[in-house]
């Protein structure tokens, strides 16, 4: 078998020896101009007028194209039509675009863009969340309310506790920034390149501002060098802008953002505030909880909705909650808009409740665990708050093997032993679990196709909607279609993914590439494999069920053929070696407006203990170690699979522990390069990193039965984050209220916190 082999990335060579192709190293044809946007330097205004003369005179500048130049809808909002392509008569935030600067190279166009003398009338910006609370500025009429049980019971609960978790946003500094190339074709035609997630949104989006139908634009990506989510909607803009500038001068057109206009104009994670009023008895076990979600989603509404919907969907973890109120504020402010990120909103509903566990062990001075695992969904019909039942949760078996295999009652008392007997250095140590649902929350997005041909020589090509961003999708994909025909992996091309090949393709997001596509791919290798088998069996007197495709050859009865044969005397046979193959996900039903439904077709389960230690007199901490152990199903590549934990991990722990957006009173961004914002390099991952994969099959009928890998474990970075906390907590008497992301500055305050008195 071709799957659940720890097989390297299709592209690792090519990465390693920088010979991978990527949409700013395509050769574009002679004469190819390159664009820039000007961009607003205020928050909030009304744009009165613009003089572009300047600009229009600087070197290598052919062309200017202002809002009123488009040629159709200025728009390239992924859901309401709400976010223009460049402004039109308001300026909604500080990097916003408002001109398309077209010039002889990237390099002048981008000079150019900064030479523009702009006439506003600045408006008071709205910033902040209080700032938006107090206003009222929302994206929907009221806060979304979802209700189980009687939260009032919080009253009566033997114990009570409140307080609040500020969480930051988070840039995706994916390797690649954003990139996209346009090629006019002949009768109107554009191909476009583009470093997307969603090929398909493209697609529309360029249609829609050309004027013209989807069937007039391909789009085809080949990879990216990562996206994060930050890859689902954010290339639109781009995108439109080179289609309609190669429409509007007849020649190919590029535009790629450098780092720090990528930062300043586009949307990051969701700031959240994660306010809370809990109820629970002498063990720890939760009664009532009345939980609030405040998100910043920025100027317009991109994907803020199901972002908050998905928070809402994880406030509850990996635990029972009788009776809940989860509230939550989708909230609009003069900030770039907020949009996908890697755990899609599930992140911040999900280290809001375990902060909720951590506060209230330390009220009753509780090992954390001890009330995680009270408080644990224990696999007997119980329901989310939404009412989804979570069948045969393996977290109580596969925490107390993760607790055990780590060490993690001997290490905790080492650990209070070492913080008994040191003054500065204080070591923490913490074990969270992840419970994450895998789905569209949108169910329409939960379907796929895939296009493969067999050719007369055995080779088989193929194609998906999924697109690859570094996460080893084609790889596993690629597995599963060898494994299908029982043939070499070397004998499966998967090129790129194309939306003149499969259409109406939803984003590589959700954690569901490898779910959706894989089974489309072995729907269409199957329907080849069935006629082969037909037509082999017709010929030798067999049964088709007796055809057997394995190590590259074809049994029948007593006649073995190569693949290769088979394939031709099917060919020569006149029997079709050419198939689509579709799949939608079963079992779905979802309403976000009551809250209800089965919104998932499974959980993803991991668990992760990590030790910490810090400075308490500069904030200073690094990760000591870290174990792992993750449920990937019946994992179709095991190698793939634990690189995308550790990964997943690492870039979990950056968002709480360092990654730090700070806006200025005007709305300006000051955290826009590598300079200023510290993403985990190299030296921040722990010394000793121990990654393990649950040994089960997922119980619903996935591809192999395995399951999503691709966000579950970002999650699992909120155990260092508590770590910290357990550490702090060892300074001072007092719950240090540590919130995120934990810098050393803010490490530093809750030491002070824990440290003081209830009078000071």
């Amino acid at each position: 078998m071709s799957v659940a082999k720890p097989l390297p990335h299709d592209s690792a060579a090519l990465h390693v020896t920088g010979a991978a192709r990527y949409v700013s190293d395509i050769p574009l044809p002679q004469g190819a101009l390159h664009l820039a946007f000007g961009l607003s330097e205020i928050a909030h205004g009304r744009l009165n007028s613009m003089d572009l003369e300047a600009v229009r005179a600087s070197d290598g500048v052919v062309a200017i194209l202002t809002a009123s130049d488009l040629p159709a809808a200025n728009d390239v909002s992924p859901s309401v039509h709400d976010e223009p392509l460049l402004a039109t008569d308001h300026i909604h935030y500080m990097g916003q675009p408002l001109f398309i600067v077209i010039a002889t190279s990237h390099r002048w166009a981008r000079i150019a863009a900064r030479k523009a003398s702009v006439d506003v009338s600045p408006l008071p910006a709205c910033l902040t969340i209080d700032e938006a609370l107090a206003a009222g500025n929302r994206f929907e009429d009221g806060p979304r309310v979802w209700e189980r049980g009687d939260y009032t019971l919080i009253n009566k609960a033997p114990f009570r506790l409140s307080s609040r978790l500020e969480l930051g946003g988070q840039e995706h500094f994916y390797l690649e920034g954003q990139a996209a190339a346009a090629l006019p074709q002949e009768a109107g035609d554009m191909l476009i390149h583009a470093s997307s997630q969603h090929p398909t949104e493209i697609q529309h989006k360029v249609a829609e501002a050309l004027g013209t139908h989807m069937h007039s634009v391909r789009v085809e990506v080949r990879r990216m060098g990562g996206g994060f989510g930050g890859k689902e909607s954010q290339g639109n803009a781009l995108a439109v802008a080179c289609a309609i500038a190669a429409q509007a001068t007849g020649k190919p057109c590029a535009m790629r953002y450098d780092r720090d206009d990528d930062m300043v104009i586009t949307g990051k994670r969701h700031e959240t505030r994660v306010d809370y009023d809990v109820g629970f008895d002498a063990t720890g076990k939760i009664l009532a909880l009345d939980v609030t979600h405040a998100m910043r989603c920025g100027w317009a509404q991109d994907l803020s909705l199901p972002v908050a919907d998905r928070a809402m969907l994880h406030a509850d973890n990996a635990y029972y909650l009788p009776n809940v109120r989860i509230t939550s504020h989708r909230l609009r402010t003069n900030t770039q808009s907020a949009t996908a990120f890697r755990g899609f909103g599930g992140p911040q509903g999900m280290a809001g409740m375990e902060r909720i566990i951590d506060h209230i062990a330390h009220h009753l001075d509780l090992d954390p665990l001890a009330v995680r695992k009270a408080n644990l969904y224990d696999g007997s019909g119980q329901t989310t708050p939404y009412g989804q039942v979570v069948e045969g949760s393996v977290l109580p078996n596969l925490i107390d093997r993760l607790a055990q295999s780590a060490d993690y009652a001997a290490r905790r008392q080492a650990v209070a032993d070492w913080n008994a007997s040191h003054k500065v250095l204080k070591k923490g140590i913490a074990l969270t679990p992840v419970k994450f649902g895998i789905s569209f929350t949108l169910s329409h997005l939960n379907q796929a196709g895939a296009l493969v041909h067999v050719y007369q020589d055995g080779s088989v090509h193929l194609n998906h909607g999924g697109t690859e961003m570094g996460q080893g999708l084609f790889q596993k994909v690629a597995q599963v279609a060898a494994d299908r025909f029982g043939v070499p992996l070397d004998t499966i091309k998967i090129t790129a993914t194309d939306t003149g090949k499969v259409p109406n393709t939803s984003a590589t997001a959700a954690s569901s590439g490898s779910d959706l596509n894989g089974m489309a791919v072995k729907a269409a290798c199957d329907t080849i494999r069935d006629r082969i088998a037909v037509c082999l069996a017709e010929m030798h007197q067999a049964k088709p069920d007796d055809v057997v495709f394995k190590d590259g050859q074809v049994q029948v009865g007593d006649n073995i053929l190569t693949f290769a044969q088979a394939a031709q005397t099917a060919y020569e046979a006149r029997v079709s070696l050419s198939s689509t193959g579709f799949y939608k996900t079963p079992d779905l039903s979802w309403d976000r407006i009551k809250g209800q439904g089965r919104p998932f077709y499974y959980f993803a389960n991991g668990a992760a203990v990590s030790e910490v230690v810090i400075d308490t007199l500069t904030g200073e901490n690094r990760i000591l170690r870290v174990d792992i152990l993750h449920d990937a199903g019946r994992s179709l590549n095991p190698s793939l699979d634990i690189g995308q934990i550790e990964g997943g991990f690492v870039q979990g722990a950056g968002w709480l522990t360092m990654e730090e957006l700070v806006w200025d009173d005007t709305g300006k961004l000051r955290t826009h390069a590598p300079s200023t914002y510290k993403i985990p390099a190299m030296r921040d991952r722990p010394d000793v990193f121990n990654v393990a994969l649950w040994d089960g099959e997922n119980a619903e009928d996935t591809i192999y039965r395995s399951k999503a890998v691709g966000e579950p474990p970002f999650m699992l970075g909120i155990s260092v984050f508590h770590a910290l906390s357990h550490a702090v907590q060892a300074c001072g008497p007092h719950y240090p209220d540590l919130q995120g992301p934990a810098t050393p500055e803010e490490l530093n305050r809750a030491v002070s916190r824990a440290t003081k008195s209830a009078d000071t």
